[in-house]
């Protein structure tokens, strides 16, 4: 298969299908997003809309991640932590490796690592002091 690059909306949305495809079957990762997101095909096309703003400065997205982020720490205790974030990334690295290759491609690796450390930033900066058992996530899994 030639890869090419990332160019236009049905590119990113295959990237976002296939990686949220990824996700919700991750032994970590997946319990929590298959508990939080309800509706699954709006998931994707609200974060092709963000990455098609990310990359091709299209501007459709609308919303506000930090406080999305915030809100799913909070749901899961404060317990989010950075090998979270780094399971996704690798997920999202290896997806991007999958389908693409370019400066689009490169871009989006390197967006999604800065905006990950971001998050988690403001997500840890956001916790109180007390933090519960999540749910519907066994931490003992890490």
């Amino acid at each position: 298969m030639n890869k090419k690059d990332i160019q236009n909306r049905e590119d990113i949305y295959r990237l976002v299908s296939l990686f949220y495809s990824k996700i919700r079957k991750e032994k970590i990762l997946g319990p929590i997003f298959n508990h939080i997101i309800q509706d699954w095909e709006e998931h994707i096309e609200r974060l092709t809309d963000f990455w098609e703003t990310n990359l091709l400065f299209v501007a459709k997205f609308k919303g506000n991640p930090i406080k999305a982020h915030q809100e799913v720490d909070n749901i899961c205790g404060g317990t989010i932590t950075e090998k979270h974030f780094g399971i996704w990334l690798n997920l999202w690295f290896q997806t991007i490796n999958d389908l693409y290759i370019g400066e689009n491609a490169d871009t989006a690796k390197r967006r999604a690592r800065k905006m990950s450390t971001h998050l988690f930033i403001k997500m840890f900066e956001s916790r109180t002091s007390n933090k519960t058992k999540c749910p519907f996530y066994n931490s003992n899994n890490n």
